[in-house]
């Protein structure tokens, strides 16, 4: 889609939202992670979209596909790149190139439980933007990534301590 389409379609949306703030509030898609073999997971979300994930053979895993954190890291630049073209789209710039590239810090220890007071999950995460926009200042292509990750649902749920309901089912 054109920055011209995208910035159209984001307009109407919010247009849309500012009249009817009580249909900005809905359930996400719920994604339903199924165990295929061994450490192998298929993840399934609405009408055929799937993903699977694997472990490292090192954690005795196949090593066949990527990591849930892979994905993790994954997800926030994917994120984190869409709401730089949005934001963009809405500025009126056409990007000439953009890449995302998230990384984080973990302690595998503590996501086996090896020592106390070892967080399972990363410690730090990092994001490197590379962008080009011939008609745009880079004082304004700032603005635009600093507005971009301050709305990347992704990385505010990161950045966040999200609530988190656990439901046990035993069959």
């Amino acid at each position: 889609m054109r920055s011209e389409d995208i910035r159209t379609a984001i307009s109407s949306v919010i247009n849309h939202y500012a009249s009817h703030p009580d249909e900005a509030q809905s359930e996400d898609k719920p994604a339903r992670a199924v165990l295929e073999s061994g450490l192998r997971i298929r993840v399934e979300g609405p009408g055929s979209w799937s993903i699977t994930t694997d472990m490292p053979s090192a954690l005795g895993g196949g090593g066949a596909a990527p990591s849930p954190g892979w994905l993790r890291r994954a997800a926030q630049a994917a994120c984190e790149a869409t709401m730089i073209a949005i934001g963009a789209a809405q500025e009126g710039i056409e990007l000439d190139s953009l890449e995302v590239v998230i990384g984080s810090f973990s302690d595998d220890r503590g996501m086996l439980g090896v020592v106390k007071g070892v967080d399972a999950g990363p410690s730090e995460s990092s994001a490197r933007v590379t962008i080009s926009a011939k008609q745009a200042s880079a004082a304004k292509l700032h603005e635009v990534i600093e507005w971009a990750e301050a709305h990347s649902p992704v990385t505010d749920s990161l950045r966040r301590a999200v609530p988190h309901r656990l439901q046990i089912e035993i069959v």
